[in-house]
């Protein structure tokens, strides 16, 4: 039996925060798997919230996304207040 997906609020704005930090700097998911040292699959599930990424995991993306992770969590924080 496979684990159930996570889909959380707060990881689907998580994903949200991802996806369009990656799409403004114009990466593939499947370029950012490679820049992070990702599988492309495991950044679209991390886009979509379904998994819950580890502490070196966040590290690995925002050196793909080349952002701090501040930032990152800044966008999240942003997003997080806008779906209330």
């Amino acid at each position: 039996m496979s684990p159930r997906p996570v889909q959380s609020a707060e990881h689907r704005v998580l994903g949200r925060a991802v996806r369009e930090t990656r799409a403004r700097r114009l990466l593939s998911q499947e370029r950012l798997g490679f820049t992070s040292g990702l599988h492309r699959n495991y950044i679209g599930a991390i886009e979509r919230g379904e998994i819950n990424p580890t502490f070196r995991i966040l590290l690995q993306l925002s050196d793909g996304l080349t952002l701090p992770l501040s930032e990152l969590f800044a966008l999240y924080e942003q997003r997080r207040q806008e779906t209330g």
